[in-house]
């Protein structure tokens, strides 16, 4: 087959090679597929930089995520030859190939109503608001919910989430074509954070109240604007920090204004909670499938287009989502 791999920890678009390699046998509960779509995400840039949580030594294949169509299963494989999947990647047999492993126990049968490059690109993005909101912020029909980076992966994916619930969705993003972008995803308010005072703009909307939830995917100096907006009894969800920077919420704070500060880990649940995984890809695939909700693709690559849309990604100048099609 053949796919990207790194033979050292780096910049994955200084150090990537595509490389002709052998197809990858599955092991115990373990499924072959072949790829057809794998989204790009900034975890995998820190697996590849060798900063994530979850490491690989090299040489290995990256992309955390693939979708397509089983072709072999290992010992005490719960899929099966022809089933179409989406799911986590293993072992370093990851999605930015012609070919990838997935762990079968986690892997998701993705129904023939769906087509698998919505299910790819709403795989990690949309399990993970769906955690944030449902799962950890309770958000209510009525509700405010602020959503910073709000034209990015997960942020155009909660705000389509939200206002689906019947929220009052208010879109932070750093520009005025990703304003745009936000209010063709439905938000009531879009904001450019980088060309005004996002505080005094959010505090106008809601006559000085603030808003019920936020959705943090950024961190860095963003947050303390952030915990400044969250309403009495608010919720502040952590859902990563693309800024690169890890803040803090000072405990007086929390205290005067009684909100929570609540972090949000979608890939925990794995192991701990599978009911709740299971609950929410059944609500997700079935909005995709009736297009109640439909993710924001801004781009399509193939093979060669893999280290410029990293390394664009890295510097926060996509939208939306980025697929990788092998076969393009």
């Amino acid at each position: 087959m053949r796919g990207w791999r790194l033979h050292e920890l780096g910049d994955p678009w200084d150090v990537m090679k595509i490389e002709e390699m052998d197809s990858p046998q599955p092991g115990d509960g373990e499924a072959l597929i072949t790829v057809e779509a794998a989204d790009l995400n900034f975890a995998d840039i820190l697996q590849m930089q060798g900063t994530y949580q979850v490491r690989f030594e090299p040489p290995f294949v990256p992309g955390m995520a693939a979708a397509g169509v089983v072709t072999a299963i290992g010992q005490g494989s719960k899929l099966a030859v022809g089933d179409r999947v989406v799911g986590s990647t293993v072992r370093g047999v990851g999605g930015y190939a012609e070919e990838a492993i997935v762990n079968s126990e986690t892997a998701l049968k993705v129904p023939d109503s769906l087509d698998l490059g919505i299910a790819a690109a709403a795989n990690v993005t949309y399990g993970t608001s769906w955690v944030a909101l449902h799962q950890r912020g309770n958000i209510q029909p009525g509700e405010s919910v602020l959503v910073l980076a709000a034209a990015g992966g997960v942020g155009s994916s909660a705000v389509q989430m939200a206002k689906a619930h019947g929220c009052f969705v208010i879109a932070a993003a750093g520009s005025p074509e990703k304003v745009q972008i936000c209010r063709d995803l439905g938000a009531d308010l879009a904001i450019d954070y980088t060309n005004g005072d996002l505080y005094a703009e959010v505090m106008a909307a809601t006559d000085g109240r603030g808003v019920d939830v936020v959705y943090d995917p950024v961190g860095g100096e963003y947050f303390d604007i952030a915990r400044r907006l969250v309403a009495w009894e608010g919720r502040l969800l952590v859902v990563g920090f693309a800024s690169g920077t890890i803040p803090a919420a000072p405990a007086n704070h929390l205290l005067v204004k009684n909100y929570s500060v609540v972090g949000v880990h979608m890939g925990g649940y794995r192991g701990r909670d599978n009911a709740t995984i299971d609950r929410c890809y059944e609500e997700v695939f079935a909005m995709l499938a009736d297009g109640k909700m439909v993710p924001h693709v801004s781009e399509r690559i193939g093979m060669e287009g893999l280290p410029d849309a990293l390394l664009r990604l890295s510097q926060r100048k996509t939208t939306g989502r980025v697929m990788f099609d092998p076969r393009g």
